[in-house]
C-alpha cells in the first residue's frame, strides 16, 4: 500500500468525521482525545498543534510515540484485521479508526485504552 491517498491527507480533514462519529453516539471530544493521545502520545497541546499545521497522517505517526500496547488492537476496520496489515503507516492508522470506532460503539474506555 505504499503511496495510499491516505498518508498525505491531513489529519485535519479527517478529523471533524472522527469527532462527528463519537459524539453522534453519544461520546464527547475529550473522550477521542482521550483515545488519540493513548495511542500518539498527543496531549491536547500538541493534537491541535497537528491539526492547524495540516499535518498529514505520514507526518502525524512518523512523530508519534505509540503506545507500547497497540499490539493489543486486534479486528476488522474496512474488511480487514489491523494485526494483519503489513504497511505500518497503513496499521497505525488503522489502529485509530479501530480506537475511535469501539468509543463509538460505546465500549468501556478502560476497554478501548487496553486497560
Amino acid at each position: 500500500m505504499a503511496g495510499h491517498r491516505i498518508f498525505t491527507t491531513s489529519v485535519a480533514s479527517v478529523y471533524p468525521h472522527y469527532v462527528a462519529k463519537v459524539e453522534k453516539k453519544g461520546r464527547t471530544v475529550a473522550e477521542l482525545h482521550e483515545v488519540i493521545e493513548w495511542l500518539t502520545g498527543y496531549d491536547e497541546a500538541a493534537l491541535q498543534r497537528r491539526l492547524a499545521d495540516a499535518t498529514t497522517f505520514e507526518e502525524f505517526f512518523g512523530a508519534a510515540e505509540l503506545n507500547p500496547h497497540v499490539g493489543m488492537i486486534t479486528g476488522v476496520v474496512c474488511g480487514k484485521r489491523v494485526e494483519e496489515i503489513e504497511d505500518p503507516l497503513m496499521q497505525q492508522i488503522r489502529y485509530l479508526d479501530k480506537l475511535v470506532d469501539e468509543l463509538a460503539r460505546g465500549k468501556a474506555m478502560e476497554k478501548v485504552l487496553r486497560g
